[in-house]
């Protein structure tokens, strides 16, 4: 499945021009490795890394999605690798005591 259609399928962008763009911005990597072509194949198995304003977000793809369904739908089809704590003021405390 190409990168920017599992984008938007995976709710990780609002539209397929937003998905292909983040893909041709060579921010987005696919097991470690730059892409800059928004048609860049990805298989289950993949580990996506996606810019965010809060950083970057790793995932792994555990299954291709046939459309672009509901949320819960489509959080079925990955998992996240870099999940931090749920309160980021929780962790800034956290990291101030040390």
């Amino acid at each position: 499945m190409r990168i920017d259609k599992l984008l938007w399928f995976l709710r990780l962008t609002k539209t397929r021009p937003l998905a292909q763009s983040l893909a041709e911005s060579g921010h987005l990597r696919i097991n470690g490795k730059r892409i800059e072509r928004a048609h860049q194949k990805v298989v289950c198995g993949d580990i996506l890394t996606l810019p965010t304003a809060q950083g970057a977000r790793v995932i792994e793809i555990l299954s291709l999605p046939e459309r672009r369904g509901p949320a819960p739908e489509a959080q079925s089809c990955y998992r996240v690798l870099d999940a931090g704590p749920a309160d980021p003021i929780a962790a800034a405390n956290r990291n101030e005591a040390v």
